[in-house]
């Protein structure tokens, strides 16, 4: 989108005035950067990959060598505009953890699907931006090669936790980022400093020990990765680790001190958690069929995961929880169409009643045709 800039001289500088409409438009913070302000970047991300700590997120390698820098991605960019969202929950979302016939969703999950609530916000700024004061801009939400915590850090929005998430002095962790660039040369805005200092609440609080050092993630001990990105059967070693969560997990975000100061950064009525989506029963999800999963799902980035994923994770979290009522909702999924779900389910009911296992384990194992699902009757 492009227009010619208008041209009041009363006007305030636009920098000043572009943040005062991001918060009109609902963010709670707005940061400008340069747009080649992360040039470590490209290299650490090389690292990363080169240790395989992405797991099977292949599109993260597969476009690289755009997310290193944003000009990469679109060469006439000159200044990045960061902007964040509070989605800061009510409660501690941790508290669900003792309700064992509950399973748990992330805080960000649980309202309106955050890539249209933040991109409609961006846009409308995008739009205000170009109105104002000219230029060429594109919006981004998540879905593109675009490293906006690197970025957001840059722009002073704050920094890089030892949780690797952005950590803002306003919001706490919890903050959704969105980034506009722009052809436009603004003033850029300070970086943020890293003000994590000695504490390591957010490491210790981690139930897979995801963390291999400070400010390093190994995604595929996560279990946000494990229950959202990963499509085969979770590792038996970290099922009774991932407890009642059934999609993503908060914990070292929840334990971050800084959150203390998100109260006052309200969140935006669109990620208040829905009535379905609060503390659903871990019964009802197992029950789930396509057409279920998809009207339960509708407007919610849960929906992506689809429904043989979340009834496998609904399992691990059935078989976690030591519920003898969950042990027939259980049996009723052996014979499943989708082998990750017949195979979880197998877990599930050795955890919950061993004799039944055992009987279905005899009548079944020989006759399994999926290797996975004979794996977990052997």
């Amino acid at each position: 989108m492009t227009r010619p800039p208008s041209n009041p001289s009363s006007n305030p500088p636009i920098e000043a005035a572009l943040k005062a409409e991001a918060g009109a438009l609902g963010f709670v913070q707005c940061g400008i950067a340069r747009a080649d302000a992360i040039p470590g970047a490209a290299e650490r991300l090389a690292q990363w990959l080169a240790l395989g700590s992405h797991g099977s997120m292949g599109w993260m390698a597969d476009r690289s060598h755009q997310r290193g820098s944003p000009a990469a991605l679109w060469p006439e960019v000159r200044s990045v505009v960061m902007l964040g969202m509070s989605y800061a929950p009510a409660e501690d979302p941790m508290k669900l953890g003792a309700e064992p016939a509950i399973g748990r969703f992330s805080a960000y999950a649980r309202g309106q699907d955050y890539h249209d609530v933040v991109k409609r916000a961006l846009k409308a700024l995008a739009r205000w931006l170009v109105e104002r004061a000219g230029g060429d801009v594109k919006v981004f939400v998540d879905t593109a090669p675009v490293m906006e915590k690197p970025l957001a850090a840059a722009a002073g929005l704050g920094w890089q936790g030892k949780h690797t998430n952005l950590v803002s002095r306003q919001a706490g962790s919890w903050l959704l980022l969105g980034a506009i660039m722009t052809t436009l040369d603004l003033a850029p805005d300070p970086a943020g400093g890293d003000r994590c200092g000695s504490c390591d609440a957010c490491q210790r609080a981690c139930p897979t020990d995801a963390f291999p050092a400070p400010y390093q993630l190994d995604a595929r001990r996560c279990i946000s990765y494990l229950t959202i990105e990963h499509k085969g059967p979770i590792p038996a070693i970290f099922r009774e680790a991932i407890g009642n969560r059934v999609y993503g997990c908060d914990d070292c975000l929840a334990v971050c001190p800084w959150n203390k100061f998100a109260e006052a950064a309200q969140s935006a009525q669109a990620f208040h958690a829905r009535a379905e989506l609060a503390a659903p029963e871990i019964g009802d999800l197992l029950s789930l069929d396509d057409a279920g999963f998809r009207a339960v799902f509708a407007g919610s980035p849960i929906k992506r995961i689809g429904r043989d994923r979340m009834v496998r994770n609904a399992l691990v979290g059935a078989g976690n929880s030591g519920l003898d009522a969950l042990a027939a909702p259980v049996a009723a999924l052996l014979d499943d169409p989708a082998p990750v779900v017949r195979g979880t389910a197998a877990w599930a009911l050795g955890r919950l009643d061993p004799l039944h296992y055992e009987r279905e384990r005899i009548l079944r194992l020989e006759l399994e045709p999926d290797a996975s699902v004979r794996d977990e009757w052997v």
